[in-house]
């Protein structure tokens, strides 16, 4: 069965899928950044010399004219306000430490927005307890009984560089699927229904569905039904344990093209042993789709393809 394109763009209802991309590493930060975020523990702001030039945070190379750090400087926990933001997570400004030439980012504690401005006097608010990460430093507050001093010499007991931090990203967004895109969601979602698209031009199949052909690049304009089963063109067997996996390693990835199509699916093959894979879902092997209990709106509502 097939339909004009604009009679199913105007019934699509799969706009937009909450999505989350959360992912733990960790992170290298240099020599220089790496003795900064160690010596916030002990309470102490270091920065670095580039020649006439004084950054902090402590850097490798001055982000200004390209110099390699001469040498590392103690600096007095006190600054002003050159910039400031308010968010609905706070009030967030540029500091300039005194004696440095740049300012950095962070938040304001305990200072209203309203009376702040470009020039206020700041001082550092420790964290109560040390983690080894650059939260050591709160944030800064309203400037109190901490006094400046002209940048010297770093003290000798300077800490060492932490090499690496662990650390993890999580981050929320909406996906916008699109017409096409959400046209085929849509239908997954509501009545278990694979849709692709035809060329207007060559006729091919286009699964997943675009505005234009990948191979004549003439407009598509027709939606296609497709029976959820199809035949493996290579497959691959996933033994590494990564973020975001539905089965457990090892399982088999493979590019599948559902009969009727021109282009490849990408997907799992589920209930075979991995060690038979190779023969079992090697190329040519003829598979269908078992569709999962949940209802997503997306390709995950396929659980995997089982071998026919």
């Amino acid at each position: 069965m097939s339909t004009t394109i604009t009679e199913e763009l105007d019934d699509m209802s799969a706009h937009t899928l909450a999505s989350q991309i959360k992912m733990p590493y960790t992170l290298t930060p240099g020599q220089a950044t790496g003795i900064f975020i160690a010596e916030l523990a002990q309470r102490r702001l270091i920065g670095s010399r580039h020649k006439d030039i004084i950054l902090v945070p402590a850097q490798d190379f001055s982000g200004i004219d390209g110099e390699p750090a001469s040498g590392f400087v103690e600096v007095a926990p006190v600054g002003s306000v050159t910039a400031f933001t308010t968010t609905a997570n706070g009030t967030f400004a540029h500091i300039l430490i005194d004696g440095s030439s740049t300012p950095f980012v962070h938040r304001i504690i305990g200072i209203d927005a309203k009376d702040l401005s470009v020039g206020t006097r700041v001082e550092v608010i420790w964290a109560n307890e040390a983690s080894r990460t650059m939260m050591d430093l709160a944030g800064f507050g309203p400037l109190g009984s901490a006094s400046s001093f002209v940048p010297r010499d770093a003290p000798e007991d300077l800490s060492a560089p932490l090499e690496q931090i662990d650390y993890s990203l999580t981050l929320d967004y909406n996906h916008a699927y699109g017409p096409y895109y959400g046209t085929l969601f849509d239908g997954v979602k509501s009545d278990r229904r694979v849709r692709g698209i035809k060329c207007s031009e060559c006729r091919r199949v286009l699964l997943p569905p675009r505005a234009l052909c990948d191979v004549c690049f003439a407009p598509t304009a027709e939606w296609v039904d497709i029976a959820a089963v199809g035949t493996i063109q290579a497959s691959s067997i996933v033994h590494i344990e990564f973020v975001g996996q539905r089965l457990k390693p090892p399982y088999v990835y493979a590019e599948i093209v559902l009969d009727g199509t021109s282009t490849r699916l990408i997907h799992m093959v589920g209930q075979v042993d991995p060690e038979e894979a190779k023969t079992l879902a090697a190329p040519g092997a003829r598979v269908q789709a078992v569709w999962s209990d949940r209802r997503t709106g997306s390709l995950a509502d396929i659980e995997y393809f089982e071998l026919i």
